[in-house]
């Protein structure tokens, strides 16, 4: 393996949008240095259950709700 091609692997500090913090090593920033995230586990829709619904860009309910009102006459 080549020799001094790695990125620096060091500790920093995390933030959550929350205000809790916890320690984790990573390439980003240096030694020491504070990540505040915006976006985390605790605020975002897709983990939450948040009133935004992923499902609802997908084809399958764009066609829902185009013809769900439309019923066949027998």
């Amino acid at each position: 393996m080549k020799q001094n091609i790695h990125p620096d692997y060091h500790e920093i500090n995390v933030v959550m949008t929350d205000g809790s913090t916890y320690k984790t090593f990573s390439t980003w920033g240096k030694e020491g240095d504070t990540m505040t995230l915006e976006v985390d586990p605790k605020s975002h829709p897709a983990w939450t259950g948040g009133t935004k619904k992923i499902a609802d860009k997908g084809r399958v309910a764009q066609f829902n709700k185009r013809f769900g009102s439309f019923k066949l006459a027998k």
